[in-house]
């Protein structure tokens, strides 16, 4: 039976979960696969012992010591961030290694200079654990979905995001006690920004956005909004009109233009995504010729994202005991094949809007707000009036039916400058008829 040699470079929760997965099903992959997977060497600045099963382990603190070693044919680095990740790769790549990652930040904003080097020196990249954590979603787009062209592309992908959101919804909880109930249970980075703020979910829309469309593209490309003004006076008000509030991640393909952006939506009841709660993920992909395919599960945790990472060192394992290396291109598309995307700016979309508006409870306002509207070519297809508080403010809620985001953002300016309105208009964006 061939070794296979691997070296971990990160030995956190996803590098643990990795060194766990390869132990407890050594045997099954080996009945599998043929092969014997050996995880020799791993490399960890903080941690000072390995667990009892990887007794014939070598542990340091030289991420180097992995990457020149000549037997080691697999590399996984699960240290996370820009550097030293992105430098470690690439040292591995030039010494002729094959590489496994789950750092989204890393490849959807270098990914194009990792795999430019991956293919220069006939070495395969793995990024499965990048998006969806233990949801086999790198491989669907890049294999299962290969015959389609992807029509459009939505999805939950971030799990503190989403827990968040259902714990307001399922509690009526303020966004700043869940957040801090979520740091307290580890759901949430002491540091969250990056989760509730979107810019998580956007690295990976980054990514499924390059393998959908054949074409690099830019993080910084895609518009981006997160939760943290999201209140439970909005969710109650969706969910009246029968939506639920979701973090979504959306990219519609309109043939000469593909729209990138992240932002609350409001998600119908009937439509699955809406029925993703807690920590978990779901990537929704329209395809021209399958139609609508969702995947659904764990979003990260220690064996799901481990499960994933695993799956990546197998796939390159079978290549490299076949000699089969490059079989299937990183991003789907062909090197020579992948090109430019034009992305749609946001004031261009179209979408339905939910608007919250806060007024004073005066003669004339509800008129006032509709006059504008109706001036930006908006139509309103909902219109909900609660009682006055305490302030004499009264929220005022309408759904409207498609308009353009350039005009909603002239319409709104006008009405925030009124002088009956009290507080600046929350808006959000409906998804409808499986757009948002």
């Amino acid at each position: 039976m061939q070794d296979i040699n691997v070296g971990l470079i990160g030995f956190g929760t996803v590098g643990s979960g990795l060194a766990t997965v390869l132990h407890d099903q050594a045997e099954r992959l080996q009945r599998k696969t043929g092969l014997n997977l050996r995880l020799v060497r791993v490399a960890d600045l903080r941690t000072t012992r390995l667990p009892d099963f990887l007794s014939g382990t070598e542990l340091g603190q030289d991420a180097g010591a992995i990457i020149n070693d000549p037997e080691i044919q697999i590399v996984v680095e699960l240290i996370g961030g820009i550097e030293p990740a992105r430098t470690f790769i690439l040292q591995a790549i030039e010494q002729g290694k094959h590489v496994v990652t789950a750092n989204k930040a890393l490849i959807s904003q270098h990914g194009a200079e990792i795999f430019r080097a991956a293919a220069a020196k006939g070495v395969e990249v793995g990024f499965e654990a990048s998006v969806g954590g233990g949801i086999p979603v790198i491989k669907a787009l890049k294999e299962g979905l290969v015959a389609n062209r992807i029509d459009a592309l939505m999805g939950i992908l971030n799990g503190t995001a989403n827990y968040i959101l259902t714990r307001m919804s399922e509690e009526g909880i303020p966004f700043d006690a869940v957040l801090a109930e979520a740091q307290a249970k580890g759901y949430a980075e002491a540091d969250p920004t990056y989760d509730i703020e979107g810019i998580d979910t956007a690295h990976k829309l980054a990514i499924l956005m390059s393998m959908a469309y054949g074409a690099n593209v830019p993080f910084e490309a895609i518009s981006v909004e997160g939760i943290s003004h999201i209140t439970p006076l909005d969710i109650h008000f969706a969910r009246e009109f029968g939506y639920r509030i979701k973090l979504l991640a959306v990219s519609i393909n309109h043939g000469d233009h593909v729209e990138a952006r992240v932002h609350p939506t409001l998600v119908p009841e009937h439509h699955m995504l809406a029925s993703i709660n807690g920590a978990f993920n779901g990537v929704w992909f329209t395809g021209d010729e399958v139609g609508d395919v969702m995947l659904y599960g764990y979003g990260a945790g220690k064996l799901p994202t481990g499960s994933a990472v695993a799956a990546d060192v197998v796939d390159i394992a079978r290549n490299i005991h076949h000699r089969c290396v490059g079989r299937v291109p990183a991003l789907s598309y062909l090197p020579q094949h992948l090109g430019e995307v034009r992305i749609t700016p946001l004031e261009a979309i179209r979408c339905p809007y939910y608007f919250r508006f806060t007024t004073r409870d005066v003669p004339g306002v509800l008129s006032a707000i509709s006059g504008i509207l109706g001036e930006n070519g908006i139509s309103i297809e909902s219109v909900v009036q609660k009682k006055r508080h305490e302030d004499n403010a009264v929220p005022i809620v309408m759904l409207t039916y498609e308009a353009d985001e350039a005009a909603v953002t002239n319409a709104l300016a006008a009405i925030d400058e009124l002088s009956t309105t009290v507080a600046p208009t929350v808006k959000l964006r409906i998804l409808s008829d499986g757009r948002a």
